[in-house]
């Protein structure tokens, strides 16, 4: 795990007055504005002034005795999907450059200002937040922290990197295929996707509907813990960690650890070794609920059917300013009929009860996050292979969505090696347990 500072050791120092707001708001805006940096692939708008404001709005209520959270002071940057008064919310597409300033926060937004967290900039993504690789063709694409020539993961890329660099303790994002821990898992951080509909999407441009869901992005469980928190409107608390000797995992054999890259594997191999030395047991079972979901999906599934909906006017009098590789995803749903849809979602259902049945007997499944380390950008410079990295690397993540489980992700790579996540998994409605698992097996597998 990074040594660098999480939020609840941020927090003690701004308590113990040996920092400020003020001071650490402008330490994230040097990283931003850093020529040498990625700040500006990063963020497609930074508000200095806004945050500079909150920061000693902040400051002068600590000193009057008032702390609103363990986020009270500190810099949190905002996926430009989220509407926040005043700015656009264009999800890093062109197509939207002239659409009007919202009028009102996002419900998660207006929380995470009520708890004093300072807003500093909506990050980069993919377009309208439809692939799982980062790249963006009218903003840019930032470069994976670890090595720059290679992807942060999407669709939340600029989230990630605002995270791993420096420029937010909190990067909020939002996770329909695994959005949020793609890039978690690729740039070495933590992350979590919680049971869809647990925060509130009002406010939030839609990819799909059904599937999305809004999460953080951080240095560490614990951290995640507060953000997930504070936007589902829940106190901000880190509870014990579980007592992880006395937890039954269960593996997956099937579709999940088929095609890993060999970095992944040998991480996740280790990392299942750790955990099963504490005492844990581990239960390697084949999932079938897994190996339906590609039949189920064969016509789109959800996102394309959804987005379509949405996208269809603007595709009528624009596609030809949309990113041409979102574009083709997005008209997948044209073809869908009601009858496909209708099916979709009865199947969906079946696979979910399917599904919690299978993991009751379990404190948790544990899996890896994505099956592959971040590629280099110019491996997907055709289209062919676009598609297909972009397949494998959503397969994973994707499984969580439409299965409406919540899992958190933790960094399980070496020192040396290029970032890799474990996932740890539960049911709908599970979320609380699957973060306190979570924070066990952090602390397992902490060098």
């Amino acid at each position: 795990m990074t040594k660098a500072p999480t939020v609840l050791a941020l927090a003690r120092d701004l308590a113990a007055g040996r920092t400020s707001s003020r001071e650490l708001i402008e330490r994230a805006l040097a990283a931003i504005t850093d020529p040498k940096g990625e700040g500006s692939r990063a963020f497609v708008y930074v508000d200095a002034d806004g945050a500079r404001a909150a920061a000693d709005a902040q400051d002068a209520l600590r000193k009057a005795g008032y702390v609103l959270s363990p986020l009270a002071g500190l810099p949190v940057s905002i996926k430009d999907l989220f509407d926040v008064a005043g700015q656009q919310t264009r999800a890093a597409a062109k197509v939207l450059s002239d659409r009007p300033p919202a009028s009102a926060d996002a419900t998660v937004v207006a929380r995470l200002r009520r708890a004093g967290a300072v807003l500093i900039g909506r990050t980069n993504m993919t377009e309208f937040a439809f692939s799982g690789v980062g790249i963006n063709p009218h903003f840019g694409t930032p470069g994976n922290p670890r090595d720059r020539a290679r992807i942060p993961g999407g669709s939340s890329s600029g989230a990630a990197v605002s995270v791993a660099d420096g420029m937010a303790l909190i990067g909020v994002g939002t996770d329909t295929g695994g959005s949020v821990r793609i890039p978690a898992a690729l740039c070495g951080l933590a992350g979590f996707k919680p049971t869809a509909r647990r925060i509130p999407l009002d406010g939030l441009l839609p990819l799909s509907t059904t599937l999305d869901s809004v999460g953080p992005i951080a240095r560490s469980i614990a951290c995640c813990i507060i953000a997930d928190a504070i936007m589902a409107g829940d106190v901000p608390h880190v509870p014990d960690a579980v007592a992880i000797a006395e937890q039954r995992f269960l593996i997956p054999t099937n579709y999940v650890l088929e095609k890993l890259d060999a970095e992944v594997a040998t991480a996740f191999e280790r990392a299942c070794a750790a955990i099963a030395r504490t005492g844990a047991r581990l239960v390697k079972r084949a999932i079938p609920e897994f190996d339906e979901l590609p039949e189920v999906n064969a016509k789109g599934g959800f996102p394309a059917a959804e987005a379509f909906a949405w996208h269809a006017p603007l595709l009528a009098a624009r596609a030809q300013d949309y990113d041409p590789r979102v574009r083709v995803r997005i008209e997948r749903g044209r073809g869908m009929l009601a009858a496909d849809y209708l099916r979709l979602r009865d199947e969906r259902r079946r696979l979910i009860a399917s599904f919690n049945e299978r993991l009751s007997p379990f404190d948790a499944l544990l899996m890896p996050t994505v099956a592959k380390v971040a590629p280099p950008i110019t491996a997907f410079a055709e289209d062919a292979e676009f598609a297909r990295l972009n397949a494998i690397i959503l397969r994973n993540p994707m499984a969580m969505n439409f299965l409406d489980g919540c899992a958190a992700t933790v960094p399980i790579e070496q020192p040396d090696a290029l970032p890799a996540g474990l996932s740890v998994v539960g049911p709908q409605g599970s979320d609380a347990r699957v973060l306190q698992v979570a924070l066990a097996v952090e602390a397992a597998l902490r060098p």
